[in-house]
């Protein structure tokens, strides 16, 4: 909301005056809308670390004091009482479900688990066995839009009448997708889902089911999955969730705008994290497991240990605290003899009591330990960033409705700043090179197909 202050800025001798809005809990901001306008300046900040590009009502972040807010509930509290499919209502809808509505949602997204049959074709030869999970993740949830025609319309409205059904059905499809795309690339034939199991027991159901053996797993699996797609809901303004609101605000349906969600979060800067914490301890194990080696070339600035530190947090990540205990159980329960998971365990203890990292902020944080738990209970590391898209679906369903419901809604388009050539003349291809212009001329004219009644006949 808007305050009484304002914040002056001097551009020479001129003075411009801009609004500052208070946040409802938080940070306050400069309103510098109208600033071209007003001075014919624009602002630069690579990266965008210090522009809150809209105003949400979803998620709360204080990185100072290590606090992360689902509509105003602490992560704590919801993954202490909440399962995932809860937590996925109260992040679209903006309060926790009654016992009908809670009925009711999860009834819609049981309903919706499988795939239209035809969409099973693309599963049999119309992907590589190649293919990243990510790249058929992308593809096919908006190739879904193509089976609900009503609900791809891209016409608000319209696509706003369905919301409900196409957010519960997104919700549902791509944990289905994700299996698939997972017995796809193993040669494992088609599993599908089973209507009187949970979200995520259905999920490793589809995933582990073998031709001989259905999988049923483990509770404190099933709850550490749960945890790990609850956990990751929303993170207010990363960079696929501005890049769902970018694509949003052009008008698109929600399938084409958690797709374009998807590729970003594809991006190694931004959903790989969890997959390079496996990659660097197989690196630390196939050089002998030496874990105070690789900790003092870390401090050294020869690599960086990953899985510590968070651009926003500078305490310990709210999220990484609720998982380390997760990760003890299911450790406890898989009882994989594993050592990437030793060597895990000793990197954490190590870098915890190093004063190096604890000056510097750099506590294990949310991708650390989801990468853990995933390795233990079987998910492959290609499919990291697959379970991360999983999770983050409810912050993305809710974001783009947060776009989709403005009423004076702007399609998003920055400015830039450009550092290419002044104007400059066009040179013509013969004088660039130096080549005889004759000859040139004479080559060019006959690739073209001139100089001659016969090719000037097939030309027309």
């Amino acid at each position: 909301m808007q305050t009484s202050e304002t914040a002056r800025l001097t551009i020479g001798t001129n003075n411009y005056d801009f609004p500052v809005v208070q946040a409802t809990t938080g940070e306050k901001a400069i309103d510098i809308s109208k600033l071209r306008a007003q001075t014919g300046y624009t602002t630069i900040d690579d990266g965008l670390a210090n522009t809150a590009a809209c105003t949400s009502e979803i998620t709360y972040i204080d990185g100072e004091k290590g606090i992360l807010e689902y509509r105003g509930i602490p992560i704590e509290t919801l993954a202490e009482n909440s399962t995932f499919i809860e937590t996925a209502y109260l992040i679209i809808y903006g309060n926790l479900p009654t016992r009908k509505q809670m009925s009711d949602f999860s009834q819609k997204v049981l309903r919706n688990a499988s795939l239209h049959e035809a969409m099973m074709h693309f599963f049999d030869g119309g992907f590589p066995f190649t293919a990243h999970p990510m790249a058929i993740l992308s593809a096919m949830l908006n190739s879904v839009g193509c089976y609900y025609p009503h609900m791809v319309t891209n016409h608000r409205e319209q696509d706003l009448e369905h919301f409900n059904d196409a957010a519960a059905l997104l919700l549902s499809k791509v944990r289905t997708i994700a299996a698939m795309a997972y017995r796809m690339k193993n040669g494992l034939p088609m599993i599908y889902p089973k209507r009187d199991l949970g979200y995520s027991q259905n999920f490793l159901h589809m995933m582990f089911t073998e031709p001989y053996h259905e999988y049923y797993p483990h509770d404190d699996i099933t709850k550490a999955l749960d945890l790990i797609l609850l956990l990751h809901g929303d993170h207010e303004q990363n960079c696929s969730t501005s890049t769902v609101r970018v694509v949003a605000s052009s008008g698109a349906n929600l399938f084409s705008s958690v797709s374009a969600g998807v590729c970003a979060l594809w991006g190694p800067l931004h959903g790989g994290a969890n997959q390079q914490v496996i990659q660097m301890l197989e690196k630390i194990h196939q050089s002998g497991g030496d874990v105070d080696a690789f900790i003092a070339g870390a401090k050294k600035g020869d690599y960086r240990l990953m899985g510590f530190g968070h651009r926003l947090y500078k305490t310990y990540d709210p999220r990484a605290k609720i998982l380390r205990e997760s990760a003890e159980k299911v450790l406890q329960v898989v009882k994989l003899k594993d050592p990437l998971l030793d060597i895990a365990q000793r990197l954490e203890e190590k870098a915890r009591a190093d004063s190096y990292f604890i000056d510097r902020n750099l506590y294990p944080n949310v991708d650390f330990y989801s990468g853990l738990i995933l390795k233990a209970i079987g998910i492959p590391v290609d499919m990291f960033t697959v379970m991360f898209a999983i999770g983050r679906m409810p912050g993305w369903i809710a974001h783009w409705y947060e776009v989709a419901s403005q009423t004076k809604g702007r399609i998003t388009r920055p400015r830039q700043i450009y550092t290419g050539y002044e104007r400059r003349d066009y040179i013509k291809m013969r004088n660039r090179d130096g080549e005889n212009s004759s000859d040139y001329e004479s080559d060019e004219h006959k690739s073209l197909g001139g100089g001659s009644s016969e090719n000037a006949s097939a030309r027309a």
